[in-house]
Order: C-alpha cells, then sequence, then structure tokens
C-alpha cells in the first residue's frame, strides 16, 4: 500500500508564515508538521510516499530529500502554480499510486495540515467501498460537521430518512472528517458527470473537489468511516499552529507547562 499527502494548499490563511514555507513544512513539537505524518507511515510498514506540491514546491525535497532518512521513498507530484483541489491532487496523482490506472490497489490520503495521535495502523487495508475515512468529534470551526455515521460504519451525507431511523433504531451522528482516509481509484470511475460542468474540471489537468466524489459513493453505499475520539487539530490558523506547538513542547518536557 501506497500513501498520498496533499500539501499543495496556498496557506493563505497562515501567513505571513508561509510567505515562505508551506504549511505543512511549518515546525510543530520541533519538526515540520509533515514529518509526523511520514515517520507514522512509516511505523506501519509504508515504504512509498507520494506528495502533491504547488506554493513553493522546491521547498519539500529541499527539506525531505528522497525520503531515505525516513524510511522511504518519495515521489513528489507537482501540480503548477495552482493548485488542483483534493479531487483533482488525487487524481492527478493516481499513476503514482498504483501499478497501472486500472490497479483497484487502495492507497492511504492523508492532508498535509493536520496534526493528530490518531494510529495509522488501525486504517483498513482492504476498504468494503471505495473510501474509507476517520472522522472526529466536530471542532469549533466546524461545528455541523461533514458526514453522518451510522453504528454499522456506514457514512451519509446527510441524516437518514426517518423510516430508516424507525426501522434500525440509528439516527447515526454528524461530525467532521479528519483528513485522513483509504481510497480505491474506482472513486473516480465517473468522475467526469458527478463533477459536471465545475469550474476547473475542464482544465487540463483537471481542478476539482474530492467532497462531491465521497458524497456520490455514500449514495451507492460505498463508504465507510470510523470515529477517532483522540486529539485531532486542523493547522488551519497560526493560533492553532501555537497551540498544537505548545502541546507537544510541553508533552516532550522541552517547552512551558
Amino acid at each position: 500500500m501506497k500513501a498520498l499527502i496533499f500539501a499543495a494548499g496556498l496557506g493563505e490563511r497562515m501567513r505571513p508564515l508561509t510567505d515562505t514555507t508551506p504549511k505543512p513544512l511549518l515546525p510543530v513539537g520541533g519538526k515540520p508538521l509533515i514529518v509526523w505524518h511520514l515517520e507514522k507511515l512509516a511505523a506501519i510498514g509504508i515504504r512509498e510516499v507520494v506528495i502533491n506540491t504547488s506554493w513553493l514546491a522546491p521547498r519539500f525535497p529541499e527539506v525531505l530529500g528522497d525520503g531515505s532518512a525516513f524510511g522511504l521513498h518519495i515521489d513528489y507530484s507537482h501540480e503548477g502554480p495552482t493548485p488542483l483541489e483534493t479531487g483533482g491532487g488525487m487524481w492527478h496523482a493516481l499513476p503514482l499510486l498504483g501499478s497501472q490506472r486500472i490497479s483497484e490497489e487502495p492507497f492511504i490520503a492523508i492532508n498535509g495540515d493536520i496534526w493528530t495521535d490518531y494510529d495509522f495502523a488501525l486504517l483498513p487495508q482492504h476498504p468494503a467501498g471505495d473510501a474509507h475515512l476517520v472522522m472526529v468529534d466536530n471542532p469549533e470551526h466546524n461545528p455541523r460537521g461533514d458526514f453522518v455515521l451510522l453504528r454499522d460504519r456506514q457514512l451519509l451525507s446527510s441524516a437518514p430518512d426517518p423510516e430508516d431511523v424507525a426501522e434500525t433504531g440509528d439516527a447515526g451522528t454528524r461530525l467532521t472528517f479528519s483528513g485522513i482516509g483509504v481510497y480505491r481509484p474506482s472513486l473516480f470511475d465517473d468522475w467526469r458527470r458527478i463533477i459536471g460542468g465545475a469550474p476547473g474540471a475542464r482544465d487540463t489537468p483537471p481542478r476539482f473537489k474530492l467532497a462531491p466524489l465521497l458524497r456520490a459513493a455514500m449514495g451507492r453505499a460505498g463508504a465507510t468511516g470510523g470515529h477517532h475520539a483522540g486529539r485531532w487539530t486542523d493547522v488551519g490558523t497560526p493560533e492553532r499552529l501555537e497551540d498544537i506547538d505548545r502541546m507537544l513542547l510541553a508533552k516532550s518536557g522541552t517547552g512551558a507547562t
């Protein structure tokens, strides 16, 4: 199994920190944010990682090299000056994630701008459908959550039908997508119809979001999920970066408590 780390974002909300450093390379707990992911991936036996890049792309190989320092081999999927969004970025990286485009070999994908204590060993190597997403409790900045997780681990894009709830007794729990998942390339089999005429979808390479494909998979019972109740932070603001850095330094005994 291979892994993809999304690292192509512009980091606009983190400026001026991201004027010279891409967000996934900002230090937290004494090392770049993305290195926490690389080390955890190596610990579960992943040996090949793809990192998609756009903003300040040369900084990634400068800092991470070819991955050998982490026991990995890193390929870089450069998207040009304009990021391709999550869907377009994953589509663009598919040739690097499987032995061939038609391969159904699942792969892990992780947002490069999160920090979590989630154990990557819990990720399924063979998801039941096209996607398996790790869900977390709704943070303050996303109080309504993203998707509904049922007790049987099925994910829904919205609340279940009242008749289904009456039959199963399961109204589900609305949670937030952590940015950690396992995917099959088949998620993209009908992507052009699903995305339709969205801006960027007809560009070369195409630029589009992943969420519509995930909702389509949920509509055909093709997406499952798990709930992580531990630590998770979307490092989307300088304040959140400072909070997680302070926590990690205190935990390691190198910072103020």
